[in-house]
């Protein structure tokens, strides 16, 4: 339906963190989890590549880059059969962590926990540094009770919070994520990820202290 060169050409002006290196890894998961668990994979491919195609507009102009990104994708595939095209879209308008509405179809399924596991383990710990960089927080910072436990339409500070780090992504939301995920896959694959978060974290707390 799309191929990776011309996916390539829609992400110019992604940040680092969700720019087309991040599709690429995305693509490559949720192939590796669709062809296990049995989904569509000429739907996934193309809704691996085309779900961020929003994120530039959402930093822009503050909507949802989960529904920017599958109206761009029926406008980019609308020569193919409008069902397919509509499974596709449908996977990326559901990919969103913060989104309360869950993915219905295996395909948009594959597409989240693929999504997600990237989100998670190094390079997900890289990912949050990245963004970190990006909007000049610190590395570190105390986690307040009950940071961790507010829901997640209420965000998490993100660039305009000063205060925010990589820590409180992390308690907000990344060591949610492994709950999240749908298919038995992905959950396999979340397990070793988690667990090099947490031990990162942890082990960062440590030496932020000089206990280590």
């Amino acid at each position: 339906m799309i191929t990776v060169e011309e996916a390539r050409a829609l992400y110019a002006e992604n940040d680092p963190a969700h720019g087309f290196d991040h599709v690429l890894r995305v693509l490559a998961l949720a192939e590796r989890i669709a062809r296990a668990e049995g989904a569509d994979l000429e739907i996934v491919r193309a809704a691996a590549l085309l779900h961020d195609v929003g994120r530039e507009e959402e930093v822009r102009t503050g909507r949802c880059h989960a529904q920017v990104s599958a109206a761009r994708a029926r406008e980019i595939l609308r020569g193919h059969p409008p069902e397919r095209v509509e499974a596709v879209a449908e996977a990326i308008a559901a990919h969103r962590f913060r989104e309360g509405t869950p993915p219905r179809t295996l395909e948009a399924q594959v597409l989240y926990d693929a999504d997600k596991l990237d989100a998670i383990g190094a390079v997900g710990v890289a990912r949050a540094y990245a963004c970190a960089g990006m909007y000049g927080h610190r590395l570190w910072g105390e986690v307040p009770p009950g940071y961790a436990d507010r829901p997640p339409e209420e965000g998490q500070g993100d660039r305009e919070d000063v205060s925010h780090t990589p820590v409180h992504e992390f308690a907000f939301k990344l060591a949610r994520l492994r709950e999240t995920l749908f298919t038995p896959t992905g959950r396999r694959i979340a397990e070793g990820r988690h667990q090099f978060m947490v031990a990162f974290f942890q082990r960062l707390e440590q030496e932020v202290r000089g206990e280590v």
